[in-house]
């Protein structure tokens, strides 16, 4: 699990469920990789710049036209999902552990 930041939020019609498709930069060392996440509760405008734990290592995924290579984590609470959030001193590529 790495702290990173997301870069842009773009709509996902294709998605079986709400998603948005992400991208995000987890730093020099990992780079920026796409997400697919359904965290539709939070605004696109909300979700851009904003630090996030995302899981890295995990092989990439085929959703629809769309290749997520990294999973954003959250809980889930009453049917939504609320994202974790890192220290704002954290680092981007910074190991959770």
């Amino acid at each position: 699990m790495r702290v990173g930041r997301i870069l842009e939020v773009s709509d996902f019609p294709e998605a079986r469920r709400p998603a948005w498709r992400l991208r995000l930069d987890f730093g020099p060392e990992i780079g920026e990789r796409r997400s697919s996440a359904q965290i539709t509760n939070y605004p696109r405008e909300e979700l851009e710049g904003r630090l996030v734990v995302a899981v890295v290592n995990f092989p990439p995924k085929q959703i629809g036209r769309f290749m997520s290579e990294c999973l954003v984590l959250g809980t889930y609470s009453d049917g939504v999902v609320l994202l974790l959030d890192p220290a704002p001193d954290a680092r981007l590529g910074d190991r959770v552990g």
